[in-house]
């Protein structure tokens, strides 16, 4: 029988939303799926935590595998800032009761910038409307880096140009930036906002409030199957660390 791969351990920011946590347990659970299908002989385990707002916690999901199962947290953070810098490398470092590996954040990727795109479409995207990308924000400039180059990568995706609106943090904030977008568009264009967000919650209820024409959804949609990309780049990010921790 083939060795156990180490456990993903999926880590997301976490929200009070119920439609957010359907959304990131939709996640959740097609990555199991996903990692059953890959392993069929020795499939590891699959778990969900929270850095913040829910529980369960990192060392308390950790603590729910078997005593000594290696593990590898899989940041469902879609750029690395203090929760990926700080809060994760600290909860990986003091974990003693098993080896543990943390993988990269899931942002930025090509294949976002494509699960992005489809979103603006699905939203009614038009040649002429201006496209603003609303992020979540960070004080660390590191996280704002990642969100500005996948910006960068969706205005490659679409052959059109594509400004940044963050909600918290950071600047510009979004409302500003949609100002902005709308000046420079002229009378007839449209502002749309691409939503660079996990799921529904507190900070998609802020960027459907910046004042623009269209917001388009998040990135996952509570009830919905969680798009391919997400879970192909969250079995990557697991795979990269695995082999390096091995």
């Amino acid at each position: 029988m083939n060795a156990r791969p180490p456990a993903l351990v999926g880590i997301s920011h976490g929200t009070s939303s119920p439609e957010g946590r359907r959304a990131v347990r939709g996640l959740h659970d097609a990555v199991a799926r996903a990692m059953a299908q890959r392993h069929p002989d020795a499939t590891p385990s699959v778990r969900l935590g929270h850095v913040d707002v829910e529980q369960p916690d990192v060392p308390t999901t950790l603590a729910t595998l078997a005593d000594g199962e290696p593990a590898v947290v899989v940041p469902l953070l879609l750029s690395a800032g203090y929760h990926v810098y700080v809060d994760l490398t600290e909860a990986v470092a003091e974990e003693t009761a098993r080896p543990v590996a943390l993988a990269g954040a899931l942002g930025p990727d090509d294949r976002l910038a494509i699960l992005l795109l489809r979103r603006l479409r699905e939203a009614g995207l038009r040649d002429d409307d201006r496209v603003v990308l609303a992020v979540a924000g960070s004080s660390d400039r590191r996280a704002v880096d990642d969100c500005v180059e996948q910006a960068r990568r969706l205005a490659a995706a679409s052959g059109r140009d594509v400004t940044v609106g963050f909600l918290s943090a950071a600047e510009p904030r979004l409302p500003e930036a949609v100002t902005a977008a709308r000046a420079a568009a002229g009378a007839e264009a449209r502002v749309v906002v691409a939503n660079y967000l996990l799921a529904p919650g507190y900070f998609d209820d802020l960027a459907r409030a910046a004042g623009a024409e269209v917001t388009a959804a998040p990135l996952l949609v509570p009830d919905e199957p969680a798009p391919q990309e997400l879970v192909d780049i969250v079995l990557e990010r697991y795979a990269t660390s695995a082999r390096g921790s091995a």
